[in-house]
């Protein structure tokens, strides 16, 4: 085991899965535009008044539902670029196959399910994990890319482990576009407690080819529990997802742009594409797990 551990620091360092009006373009390379997490929540205060992230909680809530009744699976390409430790890393691109978590009855019809392959930087290029929930005694499935992985082995480790959340905010169990929504709801209802939250609309953006309403989300006052100063969620104006979310921290003076926090994108959707076991099997023979 320790030997794995050690192989697997070799060849895996790093694994995965918005007051001033910022323009509604990404910073990234390839990106037309500028994804993570805003708005359930009471639809009024104690003292009945309507806050402004009471629309955003709504579209959060539906766009949820929706996902949970109507998308079983989907295809893209996930772009995401995080700060850690305080250092904003670069963006990483990654083919993402992904199936939600289906329940019937109170029992589990489908568990959550996913699929990555590492498409760049070269550092990380050829890179796979897996990662199906009650299977692989509830670890991920991993193996380096390039010259890397043709001599260090496949490895099993867990998804919060210290390996696996090496360069991670996050482990690979809350990737996706369910996990967004759920963590874009908490933080909305965190914010909501605070009067002088804004929050506003503006229809017309675009992600590369897709039409989005994006919903811009200020905190001004830095506090405990706010987790960024401005964010920006792009909502598929026809999937009802969000596909983009970029956080930003407060800035060091006033009218200076804060750096980012946190960028997640979803480019190329496709939704309910008819995704199999064979899909997150690493003995898959289009994979490289094992070859």
């Amino acid at each position: 085991m320790n030997i794995e551990r050690r192989r697997f620091v070799a060849l895996f360092g790093s694994l995965a899965a918005a007051a001033t009006t910022r323009p509604l373009r990404a910073e990234g390379p390839d990106l037309a535009e500028p994804v993570h997490r805003v708005a359930n929540a009471s639809k009024r205060s104690e003292d009945g008044a309507e806050h402004p992230l009471d629309r955003a909680l709504e579209v959060a809530r539906d766009g949820l539902e929706h996902s949970r009744e109507n998308i079983r699976d989907y295809t893209a390409v996930l772009v995401k670029r995080e700060r850690v430790d305080g250092v904003l890393g670069q963006h990483e691109y990654m083919f993402l196959k992904m199936r939600n978590r289906k329940t019937r009855g109170g029992r589990m019809a489908q568990p959550l399910s996913v699929y990555l392959a590492f498409l760049k930087p070269a550092s990380v290029k050829g890179r796979e994990v897996i990662y199906v929930e009650n299977q692989n005694d509830g670890k991920i499935v991993a193996h380096e890319g390039g010259l890397k992985g043709k001599f260090l082995p496949t490895v099993t480790v867990p998804p919060d482990g210290m390996l696996a959340m090496r360069g991670q905010r996050y482990p690979l169990t809350e990737i996706g576009l369910e996990n967004l929504i759920v963590k874009l709801i908490e933080r909305g209802e965190t914010a909501r407690k605070y009067s002088d939250v804004t929050c506003v609309f503006r229809k017309g953006a675009r992600l590369k080819d897709r039409a989005c309403t994006v919903i811009q989300v200020t905190q001004p006052t830095r506090r405990p529990d706010a987790e960024f100063y401005q964010a920006q969620v792009f909502i598929d104006d026809e999937l009802n997802v969000p596909i983009r979310y970029i956080a930003y921290d407060w800035p060091g003076r006033s009218g200076e742009v804060g750096e980012v926090i946190e960028e997640y994108n979803y480019l190329n959707l496709d939704v309910n594409v008819g995704l199999t076991d064979s899909d997150f099997n690493p003995r898959n023979e289009a994979y490289n797990f094992y070859s």
